[in-house]
């Protein structure tokens, strides 16, 4: 005979799905915050090297986004072929900001 575990598992589990999403959703931000900061470091240092020939820096740093982060682009010149791109992090839970990130790349000015 069982006994009232009836039903048992079932509340176990339904108490843990919160817990178990908020697990999860977090591990994706830290996914997203690990791949802007890639992101934002390839588009500076794609940057510095169109600063240092003396082209549109936030042009090129566009051009090594994906599309997907190109919203929240800042694109700082600096002078002397240095650059500091900054990107918002995209937010797993809409109306939540993660903050942005921020890459620098400096490239020796070319004459051309």
């Amino acid at each position: 005979m069982r006994g009232g575990d009836d039903g048992q598992a079932t509340v176990e589990l339904v108490a843990l799905l919160p817990i178990l999403v908020a697990v999860l959703a977090a591990a994706w931000q830290l996914v997203l915050a690990a791949d802007a900061r890639w992101s934002a470091a390839t588009a500076a240092r794609a940057a510095a090297r169109a600063s240092a020939v003396g082209e549109d820096a936030a042009a090129a740093a566009r051009r090594h986004l994906p599309r997907r982060l190109e919203r929240g682009l800042r694109v700082e010149p600096e002078g002397g072929g240095r650059v500091r791109v900054t990107l918002r992090v995209p937010a797993v839970i809409h109306g939540v900001d993660p903050g942005r990130v921020r890459a620098e790349a400096a490239f020796a000015e070319q004459s051309r």
